[in-house]
Parts: structure tokens; sequence; C-alpha cells
């Protein structure tokens, strides 16, 4: 049985979501007595992140939480893998500073950890029927990165690109991961998979945020999800 939830939160210029985010992560009370950890690694931000950080370590001191910064902006898979290092817990996931994700969900995906004794669970915004999305290139963007990662690697996938991957932390640590960008989501996907894993999904919500709110990702990181799939299907 699983006891401490490690929570993955790579940030960059966050100021108007990172505290709140954070705030809906503290008020979830997960399943089986487990704990919680939330692990912040900030890349680089020239915004007021760091100080509504702190302001959320004042509201909440006994919630356990590091903040590591990084000095120079190296990108989102960068800071996940500062996170991955840094984190205690013996299960883990990735959490967007942003309010797109819902922290209730966290629950449904460690009872299914638990009850189908799975190491690796993703939650997708897809079989969810009442969520909407922002933009429809994003919408087929992540369609077709998940056909290509379905043809590819066996799996049976509706949102490889989801941000809420759920992990066993002894898998996720024993993958060798060199992501710098977006692209930590194709890399640990195909490392996974080639392990022999069948990744597993259940249904999130999401309520997406514009590019003028502060939405990041682009096209061109849905190209590099698939040379990403792409290189690490054929490399040794």
């Amino acid at each position: 049985m699983y006891s401490t939830l490690s929570i993955l939160i790579p940030a960059y210029n966050e100021q108007t979501t990172i505290f709140h985010i954070m705030e809906k992560i503290e008020a979830v009370v997960l399943p089986y007595g487990m704990g919680k950890e939330l692990i912040v690694v900030d890349d680089a931000s020239y915004d007021n992140t760091p100080q509504e950080v702190e302001r959320f370590r004042h509201v909440y001191p006994d919630t356990p939480l590091q903040y590591v910064r990084h000095e120079k902006n190296s990108g989102k898979g960068r800071a996940i893998r500062t996170a991955i290092g840094c984190a205690t817990g013996d299960v883990m996931i990735v959490q967007d500073a942003d309010l797109e994700y819902n922290p209730t969900d966290m629950v449904s995906l460690l009872q299914y950890m638990v009850e189908q004794d799975a190491k690796v669970v993703y939650g997708s915004r897809f079989l969810n029927k009442r969520n909407s999305h922002s933009y429809m290139s994003f919408y087929w963007g992540g369609r077709i990165v998940s056909a290509i990662t379905n043809c590819l690697y066996g799996q049976h996938l509706t949102d490889e690109p989801t941000c809420y991957k759920m992990f066993d932390a002894s898998l996720l640590k024993s993958i060798p991961l060199t992501c710098e960008g977006f692209e930590f989501c194709p890399e640990v996907t195909a490392k996974i998979a080639k392990l022999g894993y069948v990744i597993p999904e259940i249904p999130i919500e999401y309520s997406p945020r514009s590019i003028e709110e502060g939405k990041k990702i682009s096209w061109r990181d849905g190209l590099q999800a698939i040379y990403t799939l792409v290189k690490y299907r054929f490399k040794k």
C-alpha cells in the first residue's frame, strides 16, 4: 500500500495561478490515509511565482513543501526531472501550475493504482465527454499524438499528452529521462511502453486556458512529441 503522494509542480511565470492550484491540492483528502508532499520547481520565473509559493507556505505551514529554483530557464522536462530527484513519496504525479486540471481527480487515479495493482495510470481528458477544448488544433494534435503512440507502441491511449500521469515512484525513478522541454510526455510514455507496460486511462476533468491566459505549448511541441516517439521506438 502506498503511503505518500509526491506532487511534482513545474512552474514558469505562474504568479496568477500557482497559489490557487496549490490550495486546491491542499484541500484534497487522499484515500487510504495517504499523505502528500508538494515539490515546486521554479524554472527561473521572473514574475512573483516565488512570492506566491512562499505565501502558500505561510498560510499552510504544516503542508510538506519543497521549493527548488532553477537559476536558468531550462524547460518543463528539466523541471520535472529535478522534481523527481527531490521526491520522497512512493507514488508520483505531475501537476501543472495552472488551473486546467482538477486535483480531486488524483483520488480516482490513486484508487485505480491500488485496486488494480497498477504501476502507472493516465488521466484522459477525452474520456470525459463533458470537457471542452480551447483550440481545435490542440484537440486534434492530442488525438494525432495518441494515435501515433498507439501505432508505434501497441497502446490504446486516447490522451497521451495528458498532464495527469501517475506513476509508482520506483518505476519512474528507474527510467533514464533526458527531456528538457515538453517532450517529457512522449519520452516517459515511450520508455514505459518499451518496458512492456500497457498504460490504462481513466476520465478526468479539464478546464483549458487560452494562450492569452498563459498557455505555453504550441504546434512545434506537437512535432517534437512525434519526433520523440519515433526516435525512442527505434532506439536501442
